[in-house]
């Protein structure tokens, strides 16, 4: 029988880091950051977050990524005392890039429909 374990975590801690990072984060880097997704080890040792941001200059997107690098600690704690497991996982933070690829589908679907 499958362990859907690891994704009922995904879930919770997409649900929690996002309101963390609206609540507790006052960096002004991670103000537009969405989170996205949330894949987990199955161990629930690392839980890789997928963010994306509004604007698409590569400055934001750094700023974005080294304002969520030292945001980690703050993070992590408040996740460790909002989820109910023994552990709580490391965490990486990673920017979506499935957003920019469907609006270049999107980009090139039009190109063919104009032609």
């Amino acid at each position: 029988m499958a362990n859907y374990r690891d994704r009922r975590v995904a879930q919770e801690i997409l649900k929690e880091v996002n309101q963390i990072l609206r609540k507790k984060v006052r960096d002004p880097r991670v103000e537009n950051v969405n989170i996205t997704d949330v894949h987990v080890t199955g161990d629930l040792q690392q839980a890789t977050i997928y963010y994306s941001i509004l604007s698409d200059l590569a400055s934001d997107k750094k700023a974005a990524q080294t304002g969520l690098e030292k945001a980690t600690g703050l993070i992590r704690r408040e996740l460790g005392s909002a989820l109910s497991i023994y552990k709580t996982p490391e965490l990486i933070f990673e920017i979506d890039e499935s957003v920019e690829y469907g609006n270049k589908i999107d980009e090139m679907i039009r190109n063919l429909h104009k032609d």
